[in-house]
């Protein structure tokens, strides 16, 4: 059932207007694809209003973006599909609004001021447990690897189509374990029990601690989640199906990198040889394997 809360005075025509403007601007860049998506009369008749096509809450996102009117355009095309986007102009004032407004998902361009997208992907990571995806018009191998690096979940470009931009941003709030009122499976929680311990590595369920050597490890709560899972069948191959089934109550697709992403950042953490991992190790075509007996100092 279709919900209307009116936001802005009915101001319909001042919108259409808007969408006009931005339909003309469009036609030569990256948003041409969003300009179409939202400039349709039904659209057009409710933008400036609150939509809600369900009767569950609406996920909520951050999208940082200078760009005022791609920042706009975005949020009106995923308002459309119960997605409330809550744009934020800076880099540097974008955590802050994050903490705040503890969003599903955040959205990042790379090229903002005061602080560039990657560094806040870096930054944010430790703190927000939700995924973090980069929409950007940097077409380059090697941001896209710097991104995933960087703690991102996924990187986007502007060009791609907004249907398959929203199928995206919904395949990565389904999965994310943080957003709690629209996971249809619950999320598993870790058993109160006793430490566990790999030579000079602790893992703590209780307090969520993890210290190796006497360096306190900070993950965030996703990553010690995987950690955990991992560290409880040491020894043994786990694959992404069953860590996506037991972490977030969801099936691997065939598709999904999170996990791989996952991984990759907690070797970065743990002081493990990201070229050849000896702690987390791959066991190519089949999964990961944690190493029970790699934990006897910081370094090999």
């Amino acid at each position: 059932m279709l919900s209307v809360t009116e936001t802005d005075n009915g101001n319909i025509s001042e919108f259409d207007q808007s969408i006009s403007r931005l339909w003309k601007i469009s036609r030569k860049t990256d948003m041409f694809y969003y300009a179409r998506a939202i400039a349709s009369p039904c659209v057009s008749r409710y933008a400036n209003h609150r939509i809600s096509y369900s009767s569950k809450p609406m996920n909520k996102i951050v999208f940082v973006e200078d760009d005022a009117e791609v920042g706009n355009l975005i949020a009106a095309y995923l308002g459309k599909h119960d997605i409330d986007v809550l744009v934020e102009p800076r880099g540097d004032t974008a955590q802050a609004r994050i903490e705040k407004e503890k969003p599903d998902l955040v959205l990042l361009d790379i090229m903002l001021p005061g602080k560039d997208g990657m560094t806040l992907c870096r930054d944010l990571r430790p703190t927000f447990p939700g995924p973090i995806v980069l929409l950007t018009s940097l077409d380059s191998d090697m941001n896209h690897i710097l991104s995933l690096e960087m703690g991102a979940s996924d990187y986007i470009l502007k060009t791609t189509p907004p249907a398959v931009l929203l199928a995206r941003l919904r395949l990565h709030l389904r999965q994310n374990p943080a957003q709690g009122a629209q996971n249809e499976q619950p999320v598993q929680t870790l058993k109160s029990g006793n430490a566990l311990h790999f030579g000079q590595l602790c893992i703590d369920p209780v307090n969520r601690e993890v210290t190796l050597v006497d360096e306190t490890i900070v993950l965030s709560t996703s990553d010690f989640d995987l950690l955990w899972e991992l560290a409880t069948h040491a020894g043994r191959i786990m694959d992404r199906e069953a860590l996506l089934k037991n972490l977030r109550g969801v099936s691997y697709d065939g598709l999904d990198r999170s996990i791989d992403v996952a991984i990759s950042r907690l070797r970065r953490k743990l002081y493990d040889n990201t070229l050849e991992p000896f702690r987390i190790k791959t066991v190519r075509n089949k999964g990961y394997l944690f190493a029970p007996n790699a934990w006897e100092s910081l370094h090999e």
